[in-house]
């Protein structure tokens, strides 16, 4: 199947199989923008679970969308974290295919078109993701990658990362966005939760969102998951998806950092903890809350930057 031909009349059907489950957290306009993208694609329905925002998104969103029964909304009374917020909206979703976007996102035109006929093309393909772009069209870190051993965490969080052009096989990154794009959809490791698209018989078999993640690396997991059950996943370069990376958590940086280190080393527990030597588990820890304090100082010595100039 050549997915840049797309026939107008046979996307329209596919986009019918389509709910997209939004989880939203103070995302205020971009919220609004990214229900409208949905929308305009076609989406069957779209379900925005709300982990208890505290500004007037959800108000300003029902406003516009005041009686239209393709929208439904699930308001939290307590932030539940992402995992749990997207398996709310997976458990009202009757459709053939889900499509988790996050509410920072917009989806360009024919986005999800082509991410249906990419999920489409094979009976393998569990989970397809979109070409995540940043406002001025560069490509984002993290829409494909593979998945970060022990060794490549080690790498990036000690900063060694950065001499992988000169020793590529043994200090590789694990995110591929330097990599040149393909011209085609291409097998990956992983994509990021931001744009997930996945078939229906796929969660019935590797199962839902784990929930012990409350927020970064439950993507990263699933993936994994997908992968261990024999389902292919794909990243579609011409399915472009504008992502104001952060959007939802730029105020929050020590509250993210926190669950973010916490995600990775319950992934590299799950997943690696038995297959690698105890001095090299230790190595990752170590290496992990290292990145988690510059992390930390970065982010204070930049609030203390912008104080000084007020």
């Amino acid at each position: 199947m050549d997915l840049r031909a797309i026939d107008e009349s046979a996307t329209t059907s596919l986009c019918g199989e389509c709910d997209v489950i939004v989880v939203n957290y103070n995302a205020g306009e971009l919220l609004l923008a990214c229900v409208a993208s949905a929308f305009a694609a076609g989406a069957a329905r779209v379900i925005v679970v709300d982990n208890n925002s505290h500004d007037d998104s959800l108000v300003r969103l029902e406003r516009i969308h005041a009686g239209d029964d393709k929208l439904e909304v699930v308001r939290n009374a307590a932030n539940l974290g992402f995992a749990v917020a997207c398996n709310q909206g997976a458990r009202l979703s009757e459709a053939t295919n889900l499509f988790f976007l996050n509410p920072d996102a917009v989806l360009e035109a024919n986005a999800m078109d082509r991410l249906l006929l990419a999920l489409r093309s094979s009976p393998e393909i569990g989970m397809v993701g979109g070409f995540l772009c940043n406002p001025d069209g560069s490509e984002q870190a993290g829409g494909r990658r593979v998945f970060p051993t022990p060794r490549r965490a080690f790498m990036r969080a000690f900063g060694l990362s950065r001499l992988s052009m000169f020793f590529p096989s043994v200090l590789s990154d694990f995110l591929l966005h330097k990599e040149p794009l393909p011209s085609t959809p291409t097998v990956v490791e992983a994509i990021s939760g931001a744009c997930m698209l996945v078939k229906r018989e796929a969660i019935e078999s590797v199962g839902l969102w784990d929930e012990e993640y409350f927020l970064h690396c439950e993507d990263l997991d699933w993936c994994m998951r997908f992968h261990q059950a024999g389902w292919s996943v794909l990243f579609v370069p011409d399915a472009q998806v504008m992502h104001v990376f952060g959007g939802c958590s730029r105020h929050r940086p020590y509250f993210v950092e926190w669950h973010k280190h916490l995600g990775f080393l319950r992934f590299y527990r799950k997943f690696f903890r038995r297959k690698y030597p105890a001095i090299l588990w230790i190595s990752v820890v170590i290496g992990v809350w290292f990145r988690f304090s510059l992390m930390v100082l970065r982010h204070a010595t930049s609030r203390f930057k912008n104080a000084s100039n007020l």
